[in-house]
C-alpha cells in the first residue's frame, strides 16, 4: 500500500511513544503500593465495585488484592487489573504525583500529522483511561485532544488478527488506509495480517528487537507518509 493511501496512525504506547522504564519503574510501582488503600477507600464506587466483581468471578477463593497483585507480578493483560490500574493513575495525575514521559521525537509528529488531517488512534494494553491520561497529563502538555479515538483490550488480544479488523472497522477506513506503529513484531505481525499497513518503531535503548517483515523507524520523524 503506498504511503499516500495513509489516511490515519495507529500507535502503540509503550516502548513506541513512551519508554519501557517510565510504565514498569514508574507506573506499575505507583498502582501497585497504593492498590489496597484504593481498594479499601473506593470499593463501593460503582466503577471499582464492577470490576471487583469481575475479579472474584474469575478468583472466587481468593481475596481480589491478592490476584491483583499476581496479576501485576505477571505483567497479565486482565482488563480489571488494567482499569484499576487507570483509576490509580487518575488519581497520580491529577494530584500531581504523575507526569506522563514520552519520546522528545513523539509530540511534535503528532501535531504534525494532526494538522495534516490524519486522524490519530491509539491501541495499548493500558485502559483506555490510563491512555487518555498519559497523554492528557504528558511532558509536552495536553495531547490527548490530538487522538480521535482509544482503544484498548476490550476490543481484543493486540497479538491476534480480529483485534485490528474490529479497530478499522470502528475507525471506520479501509485496513490498508491506516499504519500502525508498534515496536512489538508479533503485534505488527497481527495487524499486516489485518491488512494494515505497518511500521516497527526501534528504540534501541529499549532492546527492541528489529524485524525482517516490517518497515523499521528509529525515531517518529523518520516515519514519512
Amino acid at each position: 500500500m503506498p504511503d499516500a493511501a495513509i489516511r490515519a496512525v495507529l500507535t502503540d504506547i509503550e516502548g513506541t511513544t513512551t519508554p519501557i522504564s517510565f510504565v514498569h519503574d514508574v507506573l506499575f510501582p505507583f498502582a501497585r503500593s497504593t492498590m489496597a488503600d484504593f481498594l479499601r477507600i473506593h470499593a463501593g464506587d460503582p466503577a471499582v465495585a464492577a470490576e471487583l466483581d469481575a475479579i472474584r468471578r474469575a478468583a472466587p477463593d481468593r481475596a481480589p488484592v491478592d490476584v491483583l497483585r499476581d496479576w501485576m507480578d505477571r505483567d497479565a493483560k486482565e482488563t480489571p487489573l488494567k482499569t484499576l490500574q487507570g483509576l490509580i493513575w487518575r488519581q497520580g495525575y491529577e494530584a500531581g504525583q504523575l507526569l506522563g514521559v514520552l519520546y522528545r521525537d513523539v509530540p511534535p509528529r503528532l501535531r504534525q500529522w494532526h494538522a495534516a488531517g490524519l486522524g490519530l488512534f491509539v491501541y495499548s494494553s493500558g485502559s483506555v483511561a490510563a491512555q487518555r491520561l498519559l497523554f492528557g497529563y504528558s511532558d509536552a502538555g495536553d495531547l490527548a485532544e490530538l487522538f480521535s479515538g482509544f482503544f484498548d483490550t476490550r476490543v481484543g488480544p493486540k497479538r491476534e488478527t480480529a483485534s485490528y479488523r474490529a479497530i478499522a472497522t470502528q475507525i471506520g477506513l479501509p485496513p490498508g488506509a491506516i499504519l500502525f506503529l508498534s515496536d512489538v513484531e508479533a503485534e505488527l505481525d497481527a495487524a499486516a495480517a489485518a491488512g494494515l499497513a505497518t511500521c516497527q518503531v526501534m528504540r534501541a535503548a529499549d532492546g527492541t528487537v528489529a524485524s525482517a517483515r516490517h518497515r523499521i523507524a528509529a525515531r517518529f520523524t523518520d516515519i514519512t507518509l
